[in-house]
């Protein structure tokens, strides 16, 4: 038993050593800059305009059931209806919309990374890559990182908006308080920092998302089925650094 939780344990700091060691040869000239940034508006259409619909649907529907839970259990009559909109917009703005859509995105843009980049991989395009001369990893991960920097955070006003708006429907639907006291509610005590907070987590989590899955898709050794753990394992560790860094951002900006 102490073996194994020794090769664990070296196992995790080869794993961190490693990704460190890659992100070395990421942040370093990618070469030919009109092919790189061609390379990251391609990125930023693959990985953020094909998200639109996905967060825009689930944002609406997480903002509805938020607003429902809400007026349903705030029945007391020391609490005015009012307070359904303004909690519902703090907790959509501080919370829901960053880490949700974020673990949402670890799943539909870490697969798509990690599976793309094994796939490279193992086919030996990234291989073809280096021979030409080229930063195979810079040219081809940190278009994916600017992509992510750039338009992740444009995805998370999106979901707030989509999200506030799922909340006045559902609250007004319900009939238990009329549009304008919802819309009073999402207008009062305004605070400018919940905002920055909500983008501050985005770019972290965008960060987290787009660096660890091309980590486990580039360094993928062997075949289709490698490729497929390698996704797996992007999807997983990346929803791990998320959750952990939302914790450490909370204490840090709160």
């Amino acid at each position: 038993m102490p073996k194994v939780r020794h090769y664990a344990d070296f196992a995790m700091i080869s794993t961190i050593g490693n990704y460190f060691i890659l992100l070395g040869k990421v942040f370093s000239p990618p070469g030919k800059r009109s092919l790189f940034w061609k390379q990251v508006m391609g990125e930023i259409n693959q990985l953020g305009f094909d998200s639109i619909p996905l967060v825009s649907l689930v944002s609406i529907f997480v903002g509805a059931a938020i607003a429902i839970q809400l007026e349903i259990n705030m029945d007391s009559p020391w609490i005015p209806i009012y307070s359904v909109g303004f909690a519902t917009r703090k907790a959509i703005v501080m919370e829901l919309a960053p880490t949700i859509i974020g673990l949402i995105l670890a799943g539909k843009i870490g697969s798509h990374i990690a599976s793309q980049l094994g796939t490279m991989r193992i086919t030996e395009q990234i291989d073809a890559i280096e021979v030409m001369g080229m930063n195979s990893a810079s040219y081809l991960i940190l278009p994916k990182i600017i992509a992510c920097l750039i338009f992740n955070p444009i995805l998370i006003m999106l979901s707030i908006v989509a999200a506030l708006f799922g909340g006045w429907w559902a609250a007004v639907s319900i009939g238990n308080m009329t549009s304008y006291e919802f819309i009073y509610g999402l207008q009062s005590f305004p605070h400018p920092f919940d905002l920055a907070y909500a983008i501050i987590k985005t770019v972290v989590f965008a960060y987290f998302i787009s660096s660890i899955s091309s980590f486990y898709g580039y360094t993928v050794k062997g075949g289709a089925l490698e490729v497929g753990r390698a996704s797996t394992k992007a999807v997983v560790n990346s929803s791990i650094a998320i959750i952990l860094s939302n914790l450490v951002l909370t204490q840090l900006l709160m």
